[in-house]
């Protein structure tokens, strides 16, 4: 086949990089097995009209058929479009002028070549760029909801899903519960943005950003509502955490709701520890966004109660723990460079 593109789609939609029918003006027309074909109730490799996108193209054919370079072009039609259309009827310029001067009308059925799409194997997908926005550092990370599939491919950790096939949920202290949540590249870019807005808090007391203005217990934070992340978060918690929740504390259905969401910095410089405390949570996530031993010395948390502490958190991972009244902990001092981690009180 000297033109062939596999078949990718907007997960959930019926949007696709083909056409299964032309209209007489030569724009889309409905075709009979368009959804089968793109929903994969029919699988094969089928003639089609128009593809864009993504495609091969024979290298003997660029060499013959198609070797001149203006294929793309075609009137006013869109670049793929014109390509289809050119590729369909086939005809150099030369040839068309050939065929005027010697009248030799049947060229026009001796050329044109076929173009297939094939949804023989899952490809991937096509963004969805209409809302995509680039005000921020790492734009992908607000992609959650347009791009839902490829969000999760690049920033949820690849063992998450063994939390509920296999025993990888580890509780290193009483009703702590331990998982792998983030990829790397979910820790590294939620620092970089953070980082990029740099607008820490100091870890001071008087705090205009939450009800009341006065904080028992603060840390040098930014909080998610700072970098409009907050409704990103929040459906990442009802999307990925509840589902944990609902494994490790059997019976407890989460809201999926939480007030505060924020990460948190700790440095010798600025703020090194934190002191013993209840969260404002019915039960609270803690995920580590760098490595100890190789960012930073020192670190982790510390349950009062049970006498027991992590020391060695793992990047990617999060904690999940009762946010008052049994889990009073602290948080233990990091000797250098700088930690961080993502926090939210889940069910206040």
């Amino acid at each position: 086949r000297k033109i062939i593109a596999p078949l990718v789609t907007r997960h959930g939609k019926l949007w696709s990089n083909f056409w299964g029918a032309l209209s007489p003006d030569g724009y889309f027309a409905r075709y009979e097995d368009y959804v089968d074909i793109v929903q994969g109730n029919r699988v094969g490799i089928w003639n089609v009209p128009y593809m864009a996108n993504v495609y091969l193209i024979k290298g003997k054919t660029l060499r013959s058929e198609m070797n001149e370079r203006n294929y793309f072009v075609r009137d006013r039609l869109d670049p793929d479009m014109a390509l289809c259309r050119n590729a369909r009827e086939m005809l150099t310029h030369q040839q068309q002028w050939d065929s005027i001067i010697n009248m030799n009308l049947h060229v026009l059925c001796e050329y044109g070549v076929f173009m297939y799409i094939s949804n023989r194997h899952e490809f991937g997908r096509l963004l969805s760029t209409a809302n995509y926005n680039t005000s921020h550092y790492n734009n992908d990370l607000w992609q959650i909801f347009e791009n839902p599939v490829d969000w999760k491919e690049k920033y949820i950790n690849h063992d998450y899903s063994k939390i509920f096939t296999e025993n990888i949920v580890e509780q290193p202290c009483p009703d702590v519960f331990w998982f792998p949540i983030f990829s790397e590249k979910a820790c590294d870019e939620l620092v970089e943005e953070m980082e990029h807005y740099g607008q820490w808090s100091g870890g001071k007391h008087h705090d205009s950003r939450i009800s009341g203005g006065y904080e028992n217990v603060p840390t040098d934070d930014i909080h998610m509502k700072q970098i409009d992340l907050e409704n990103v978060w929040l459906h990442f918690i009802r999307e990925f955490i509840a589902p944990v929740t609902l494994k490790v504390f059997a019976g407890y259905y989460t809201k999926g709701f939480a007030l505060l969401n924020f990460v948190v910095k700790y440095s010798p410089d600025r703020q090194r520890s934190l002191r013993p405390h209840h969260d404002a949570s019915t039960f609270t996530i803690n995920i580590a966004l760098n490595n100890v031993g190789e960012d930073f010395q020192g670190g982790g948390c510390k349950f009062l109660r049970y006498n027991c502490s992590i020391e060695s958190p793992r990047k990617g991972w999060s904690f999940m723990h009762p946010g008052r009244l049994t889990h009073l902990h602290e948080g233990l001092p990091v000797k250098n460079g700088t930690r961080y981690i993502a926090v939210s009180f889940i069910d206040p």
